[in-house]
C-alpha cells in the first residue's frame, strides 16, 4: 500500500517535471529550434491542424528555420498561421520553402522570457507540492483506518519528502539551464 503511494507520487512528479520541459521548450531563445513552432495550428480545409502534420521544420541556420509544406496550396495558410502566433515570428516565401528567420533577443525580451520560465518553474514546484501533501493525506488515512502504523506513515512520508526535494532540484536545474540559454547572447 505504501510502495503505491510512494510510486504514483513519483511518477506524477516526474510528469510535472516532463511538462516543465515542454513548457521551456516553447519559450523562444535566440537559437532556431523546430520545437518553437510545436503551439501553431493552421486551418487545414475548415479544421486547426498542427504546424508539423502539414509541414516539415528544419533548422536552416542558427537563426533560421526552413519549412516545407507538404501541400503546395497550403502556403499561404502556413504563413499567416505563423505571423498570427504570439511569437513575434515574421515568415518568407521563397518559391516552395518557407524561411523564418528568428530576430535577435533584445535584453528586455529577455528579462521578460526569464520571468516565464521562472513562473512555469514556480507552477511546478506547487504542483509538485501538491502532491507531496495529497501522498502524505492518503498516508494519513491508512493510519486512521489502522491498516498500517505510525512509524510506517513517518518513514513512508520521508521517503515521500525525499523525492519531493529531489523533483524540485531538477526543477531548479532545469530552470537554471533555461536562464543561461535566455541570457547568452
Amino acid at each position: 500500500m505504501i510502495n503505491e503511494i510512494k510510486q504514483d507520487a513519483q511518477s506524477r512528479m516526474e510528469k510535472s517535471v516532463e511538462s516543465l520541459k515542454t513548457a521551456f521548450a516553447k519559450i523562444r531563445t535566440g537559437r532556431a529550434h523546430p520545437s518553437i513552432l510545436d503551439g501553431v495550428m493552421v486551418s487545414y480545409y475548415g479544421s486547426d491542424t498542427p504546424l508539423r502534420q502539414i509541414a516539415n521544420v528544419t533548422v536552416e541556420d542558427s537563426r533560421t528555420l526552413a519549412l516545407t509544406v507538404f501541400d503546395k496550396g497550403m502556403i499561404q495558410a502556413v504563413e499567416k498561421a505563423i505571423m498570427t502566433s504570439d511569437l513575434g515570428l515574421n515568415p518568407a516565401t521563397a518559391g516552395t520553402t518557407i524561411r523564418v528567420p528568428m530576430p535577435p533577443l533584445t535584453e528586455e525580451t529577455r528579462k521578460g522570457y526569464t520571468k516565464q520560465a521562472r513562473g512555469e518553474a514556480e507552477n511546478t514546484r506547487v504542483a509538485i507540492r501538491n502532491i507531496r501533501r495529497d501522498a502524505l493525506a492518503q498516508l494519513k488515512d491508512l493510519v486512521k483506518e489502522k491498516e498500517i502504523s505510525e512509524d510506517d506513515e513517518r518513514r513512508a512520508a520521508d521517503e515521500v519528502q525525499k523525492l519531493t526535494d529531489k523533483f524540485v532540484a531538477e526543477v531548479e536545474k532545469a530552470l537554471e539551464a533555461k536562464e543561461t540559454d535566455l541570457m547568452a547572447v
